[in-house]
């Protein structure tokens, strides 16, 4: 029988999710698989879904769905559920949606090659049951760095790989990039120890583990050589990193080393816990050079209240002075956070003190969330549940406001100078405008920076990657507009 040549690899869901769409991608083409950017030229497409929350779970259903006609219209052959939702539900994701050829779950991942080309080949592949997975690692972080054996944590690989996929010394990458972006999500850990009542992710993620330092400077490395000039540093909790291998400020040491990789522009830190954030990695973030003082804090509520009730910790003063202690290091810092409204017991009361939370925080992004139960969490459990319309109204009116409040932010940005990444160069208008981001916007959730009239810039065109000085004239709600003043010069050796 025929086997498989080509493969098409969908990712869906949060940048953590893209590195392991990265290294499947790897070892499909390590199997003998070659990648297609159009699924209709593969012969299998494989999904890496999201699990997250119930908006994340329909796309990721409708995009296997999507995919499996490709086997009446196309010439794909199978098609192959992976990630999150896949690991979450395994069996019961398989019965429910029988449009799938299969659904592999974390532990398949090292063989996927293997059992893909087994699937195009008409092979059944058994799908698993599910698991708690923290229970594959000891429950103290400290024992953990010598019990991985067996275990597979995905976007954690390391191989031996042949020319072209992986630098020629040090820790082996086994990673293949699937975007010609200049910026690219690189994982420092996989999991979460945290027991928020509202998120299931741990169960189905497992228990913490962070990488090491040489496996994430050899990526950072490998990723410069590949085009890329800002990492997006992604986990479920950065600021705990190093805690399982035996240094809490590990992430301290390393932000460095980070930044001084020869071609990094930006260092960009995600998913920090504000009841982690010490004054070192305050300090680190705010100070290091070619680290962004960049602080995505997970505030989720303000009400001191609901916040427990959510098993996390703070409160609005709390919240308020450590947004102080950053705008004291770094005045014109960029800091993002996300809310959670309608959690069960929220009052008006609640509502009120986020809303004046969020007032006098001035975010320069704010995700709004309406609570929804997910299965297998403590808040389900949690009396005093909001109707679905009471929660979609209070979001909506926390939404609003944080619109008009991010916006208002921006404004305070008009006149200054900034440093833009260009992301993308868009030529559908009169003129070539610009797409980029500023030291304080992270990549497709914080608001672009567009430049006009880019034509040329000192005779040279302007091009994906290159890093433009902006002096700001104007705001579109989160979004800043304004002219070059001068091109940054490249690193040396690109």
């Amino acid at each position: 029988m025929t086997t498989a040549t080509t493969v098409h690899v969908v990712s869906l869901g949060c940048a953590r999710n893209d590195v392991d769409s990265e290294e499947l991608a790897a070892r499909l083409e390590l199997g003998g698989f070659r990648l297609v950017e159009n699924p209709g030229d593969a012969d299998a497409v494989m999904v890496n879904t999201c699990g997250f929350v119930e908006s994340a779970k329909k796309d990721s259903i409708d995009t296997l769905l999507a995919a499996a006609d490709l086997k009446t219209d196309g010439r794909a052959r199978a098609v192959v559920a992976v990630g999150c939702l896949a690991e979450r539900y395994g069996s019961e994701l398989a019965q429910a949606l029988p449009e799938a050829d299969a659904v592999l779950g974390f532990d398949d991942y090292a063989d996927v090659a293997d059992r893909l080309q087994t699937i195009v080949a008409g092979g059944v592949h058994i799908p698993h049951v599910p698991r708690d997975r923290r229970t594959l690692l000891p429950l103290a972080p400290a024992d953990r760095a010598g019990a991985t054996a067996g275990v597979v944590t995905p976007g954690h690989g390391i191989a031996d790989l042949p020319e072209g996929l992986a630098p020629a010394s040090g820790p082996r990458v086994l990673r293949r990039r699937l975007s010609t972006s200049p910026w690219a999500p690189l994982k420092l850990a996989s999991g979460c120890d945290r027991r928020c009542s509202f998120c299931a992710i741990p169960a189905f993620r497992g228990s913490y583990l962070s990488r090491t330092p040489a496996e994430i400077l050899a990526e950072a490395r490998w990723l410069v050589d590949r085009g890329v000039s800002e990492v997006l540093l992604v986990s479920e909790n950065s600021s705990s990193y190093g805690k399982d291998l035996g240094d809490l400020r590990l992430l301290e040491k390393l932000l460095p080393q980070l930044g001084a990789v020869d071609g990094m522009e930006r260092v960009r830190v995600t998913y920090l816990q504000p009841a982690e954030m010490r004054p070192s990695l305050i300090e680190a973030i705010a100070t290091t050079p070619g680290v962004v003082p960049y602080f995505d804090l997970s505030f989720q509520h303000a009400s001191g209240p609901v916040l427990r009730r959510m098993r996390r910790f703070g409160d609005t003063d709390s919240f308020l002075a450590l947004l102080d202690q950053i705008r004291t290091l770094v005045p014109e810092a960029g800091i993002r956070s996300n809310v959670i409204v309608g959690f069960p017991g929220e009052t008006d009361d609640d509502v009120s003190i986020l809303a004046d939370f969020l007032m006098a925080a001035r975010l320069d992004a704010i995700g709004v969330f309406g609570y929804s139960d997910e299965e297998g969490t403590e808040a389900v459990r949690l009396n005093q549940h909001l109707s679905a319309a009471e929660v979609e109204d209070r979001r909506t009116r926390i939404a609003d406001l944080a619109d008009e409040l991010v916006a208002q932010r921006a404004e305070e940005r008009i006149g200054s100078q900034l440093r833009v990444l260009v992301d993308e160069i868009d030529t559908d208008g009169p003129s070539r405008v610009a797409v980029g981001r500023a030291d304080h916007q992270g990549p497709e959730v914080d608001g672009v920076t567009l430049v006009n009239d880019v034509e040329s810039l000192s005779g040279v065109a302007v091009a994906v990657g290159d890093l433009l000085q902006v002096t700001v004239s104007r705001t579109e709600g989160v979004d800043l507009a304004g002219e070059v003043v001068t091109a940054v010069p490249p690193p040396v050796g690109r």
